[in-house]
């Protein structure tokens, strides 16, 4: 079972934004909690690519492409091209008003992780965090336990850890019937005229579901995964990719990190 509390057992591996995630206790936390801070999603800017849950296909396909990585064809939201540069966050630290923001951005800086010592999590908070403050709005505990802040926390934590595993629940049945393929992306440049300057040039490769597989299932492949809410989730990603124009036009716009626009 997830848990608020508890000993120190060592947290490993690496997650995307997390730079200390420590177990949350009222014994090494009792003072801390989160204030506002002028820039808030300005963790934000150097994730070009987001995970995502399955259950947010739909409404993450009006924002952005949702693509499938490496060899556990996770899915995730592409936000940029380069590496290291989120295309919608903007100058003041927001997500363009209007823009999904992924449940994995929202947790933070909560994150589960698993107490090597058991079958538990751990509610963990990230330390460095710039929101983390020893002079709080909202305090994590009160009285030595959990604030009411803390506990929503842990439940909103539960519901994505549990979307996490329907999603590795998702790719598993697209996986078994065959429906990846690998996909390229490309955009020409142009210059102020709209004249083509240069080659063409590879954006990303990535994983797909393919429209002409999951159409040429059998009926009742087909049924199966209507029937287990997988197929929403495959057209809203196919869906989804039209978006890809929207963020290569904005990385032709928009410089390289560290260069400043002409």
């Amino acid at each position: 079972m997830p848990n608020a509390v508890g000993g120190q057992p060592p947290i490993t591996g690496q997650v995307l934004f997390y730079k200390d995630p420590q177990p949350l206790s009222a014994e090494n936390h009792g003072g801390l909690g989160v204030r506002q801070i002028a820039e808030p999603f300005a963790f934000l800017r150097e994730a070009h690519a987001v995970p995502v849950t399955v259950t947010e296909f739909g409404v993450c396909a009006a924002s952005y492409p949702i693509i499938f990585v490496g060899d556990e064809r996770t899915p995730v939201a592409v936000m940029g091209v380069r590496q290291g540069q989120n295309l919608f966050v903007d100058p003041n630290g927001y997500v363009f008003e209007d823009y999904y923001i992924p449940a994995f951005v929202r947790r933070y800086p909560f994150v589960f992780a698993a107490d090597e010592s058991s079958d538990r999590l751990l509610l963990c908070v990230d330390r460095s965090a710039p929101m983390v403050s020893n002079q709080p709005d909202v305090p994590f505990f009160e009285n030595g336990q959990p604030s009411k802040f803390t506990t929503d926390a842990i439940e909103f934590c539960k519901e994505f850890e549990r979307q996490r595993r329907a999603t590795t629940d998702f790719v598993k049945i697209v996986a078994s019937m065959d429906l990846f393929e690998q996909k390229t992306v490309t955009f020409q440049p142009r210059d102020a005229q709209g004249r083509e300057s240069g080659p063409v040039q590879k954006v990303a490769d990535y994983w797909a579901i393919s429209e002409e597989r999951l159409n040429a299932l059998p009926v009742e492949k087909y049924v199966e995964l209507r029937n287990n809410g997988a197929l929403g989730a495959c057209y809203a990603h196919l869906v989804s990719l039209l978006n890809w124009s929207k963020v290569v036009n904005r990385a032709v716009r928009t410089p390289p990190p560290g260069q400043v626009a002409a």
